[in-house]
This record gives structure tokens, sequence and C-alpha cells, in this order.
């Protein structure tokens, strides 16, 4: 099967913010030495269920890989951006299934406190480290193919990078 017969796959994803302004990102346990622009670095995202409406979805997904639906919706991104696996991974990453993802991208304040964030819920979890950094360094964190993405929501969501 060609690439553009495969579908996207529905997903959300969570630009999370602390009371400093600064985002939450994490490290992918699949790629534990990567630091910069060696990429994987990412928000917090994940699929949405059949009939699951994307605002349920991104605090079902933030408690999946987080540890904590200690949030709340601050903005959204007013369209649903998409990106493509590159070549060497179609067939391989999302189950196979999917050339890429379709995404619902929401801004959220982080109500919690540090300590409620617990990556080692998950059996297997798909982070092994967090920190917060500055919004603007999103597009250096990540890998290639989301990159543009994650420039994207540089600029969108600049409106809530300061202090609450």
């Amino acid at each position: 099967m060609h690439p553009d017969d495969l579908p996207y796959r529905p997903n959300v994803g969570a630009v999370l913010f602390n009371s400093r302004g600064q985002v939450f990102v994490a490290r992918r346990a699949d790629f534990p030495n990567a630091e910069g622009p060696a990429g994987g670095w990412q928000l917090p995202q994940g699929g949405i269920d059949e009939t699951e409406d994307p605002r349920v979805a991104i605090f079902r997904e933030l408690g999946e890989e987080i540890g904590t639906e200690k949030a709340e919706i601050i903005g959204e991104h007013p369209d649903w951006l998409t990106y493509d696996l590159p070549p060497e991974l179609i067939g391989k990453a999302l189950h196979g299934r999917y050339r890429g993802q379709r995404q619902r991208w929401f801004a959220l304040r982080f109500t919690g406190n540090d300590s409620d964030i617990r990556l080692d819920l998950d059996p297997h979890p798909e982070f092994d480290a967090w920190r917060w950094d500055d919004l603007v360094n999103l597009p250096t964190l990540a890998v290639g193919f989301k990159r543009e993405i994650y420039a994207v929501l540089a600029t969108s969501f600049a409106r809530f990078a300061f202090p609450a």
C-alpha cells in the first residue's frame, strides 16, 4: 500500500503551561539519549477513541501519559494539524496503519504540583524524563517531522506563555 492511501490517525495534543508560563515537555522512553536538535522530547498527545470528544480525550491522555489530569483548558488551536511520518517509519510506527496524525491541540494550565506528575504509573511508560521549558524552544526539542507543528503551536499559544 502506498503511504498516500493510508489515513491519518485522529489525535489530541496538550501544551501544558505551569504558573510561570513554561510548558511541560517529556523525553520519549524510546529515545533516552536524545537531547536538543536530536529530538526525542515532545508534548503529551494520543489517539482519540472512535466516539470520543477531543476535550475528553485530552484529559484521558494526560492521565495515561503523565499520571495526572490536574489541568484546565485555556485555549484551543482553531484548526486540525497534520504531520506525515518519515518514509522509514511508514508501516512501523502507529501500528503500521497510518501515514501520520491529524491532531487537535489544546493549551492547558496545570493546576497541580510537580509531584502530581507521575510517569511511572503506566506499566509501559511512554516517557522516562520530563521538565518545564520555554514555549519558544519547542521546535528545537522535537523530532524533525513534528517541528513544523510545534512551531505553529509556539505562535498560536504564545499568549499563554506568561506567568498566570
